[in-house]
């Protein structure tokens, strides 16, 4: 067979395992780490997509069925309405910071300029709220840090997020990533909707999810592994004590990611999060100089591979087999209702040790099926 014909017969075979893969993960109840296992398991999205009636069969499911076909081609035809570009875990522009997490997202969608994803970032979150002190600070690190290399990852949030993109993109070259809760070319708040676009003309925006998907409530911490995921470090400028923005701070140490925090004044409620961070170990964040100490010289892009013959390998193949991962989940979600139940009964319901336990846990919640509340209790997600 000549070369153009066996690069054309690879090419479309690549089309049809991203459409496989896209089904894969739009089906009913899966979520990221269930599409890694499934693929790691079966070899393919198409292999893994076969199996799954059968997975969900065994789970307690009767009647289940996979994402058809048009759905999928109907996102592919948006995207690329869009001009947006869509990377697949597993192939080579595939941002090298996410490859390796458990939990990566197996599809982005990328507005802009999707080099930015494989060049050294620091995420900044905050406030949304923020003081005119927290915005001053965000925008001085924000052009510090995009000054001397580095890429600023936020959530294009009101307040201390928009004055961290805002800073990324006035000290030039467009150096910002804004991660979506919905769809990349949804914009909330829509007071930022200039700021999006500018972002999207110079910088880059992302998202896991479909073109047009409103964000939810659920899609923020989805959103917030995605921001410290992508970076070297997040700094967080100003937070409560119970703010979202702790949860993108427990996601960076999760991915081994640095945690920093800028101290504010102990009367201060906005500032009592990053105080806590520091007190517990984050470190102290005075300026550009301090973040810049801590983490070194840049570090240099990843290199291009060449892609002539890609493969489209899934993480390592898990300890459990992904049937007897369905029937633990359904097993987690009978025993769960409305009312809170002690994570340590339901380890002793289960029979299970909390290894075993701990990262199902986090798939159901990440999915939106459970939600954890304080004092170590678990409560079931209608």
């Amino acid at each position: 067979m000549a070369d153009g014909q066996i690069l054309k017969s690879n090419m479309s075979v690549i089309r049809d395992d991203r459409i496989d893969r896209l089904r894969l993960l739009r089906s009913r109840r899966v979520g990221a780490v269930t599409y890694h296992r499934l693929v790691a398991e079966h070899g393919s999205g198409g292999a893994a997509l076969a199996a799954l009636p059968g997975i969900a069969r065994a789970a307690g499911v009767e009647g289940y069925e996979v994402c058809p076909v048009g759905v999928a081609q109907i996102e592919m035809a948006q995207g690329q309405a869009l001009g947006a570009r869509l990377l697949v875990h597993g192939e080579a522009d595939y941002p090298a910071a996410l490859s390796d997490l458990p939990d990566a997202p197996p599809i982005l969608w990328v507005l802009g300029n999707a080099a930015l994803l494989n060049q050294p970032a620091v995420a900044m979150v905050g406030a949304r709220n923020a003081s005119s002190l927290g915005v001053r600070m965000a925008r001085r690190l924000g052009i510090g840090l995009a000054e001397a290399g580095f890429c600023i990852v936020s959530g294009l949030a009101r307040g201390i997020d928009a004055a961290a993109h805002e800073a990324a993109l006035e000290a030039g070259e467009g150096r910002t990533i804004a991660v979506m809760a919905g769809g990349v070319d949804v914009i909330y708040p829509p007071e930022n909707t200039a700021l999006a676009r500018a972002i999207a003309e110079r910088g880059c925006r992302i998202s896991e999810h479909p073109p047009g998907l409103e964000p939810q409530a659920r899609h923020f911490p989805l959103r917030n592994r995605i921001v410290s995921g992508l970076s070297r470090a997040v700094i967080v400028v100003e937070a409560a004590a119970k703010s979202g923005r702790l949860i993108t701070a427990r996601s960076a140490l999760d991915q081994g990611r640095e945690v920093m925090a800028v101290p504010g004044h102990p009367f201060d409620a906005r500032a009592s999060g990053c105080n806590m961070l520091i007190r517990d170990g984050a470190l102290l964040v005075r300026g550009t100089s301090d973040v810049l100490e801590a983490l070194g010289s840049v570090a240099v892009a990843r290199p291009e591979v060449d892609v002539s013959l890609p493969t489209l390998p899934g993480p390592a193949a898990p300890q459990r087999p992904i049937k007897e991962v369905a029937l633990l989940h359904n097993m987690i979600l009978s025993r769960l209702g409305p009312s809170p139940l002690a994570e340590d009964q339901l380890l002793r319901d289960l029979k299970v040790s909390p290894a075993e336990l701990a990262p199902e846990l986090l798939t159901l919640e990440l999915d939106g099926r459970i939600a954890r509340q304080p004092g170590g209790l678990l409560a079931r997600v209608d």
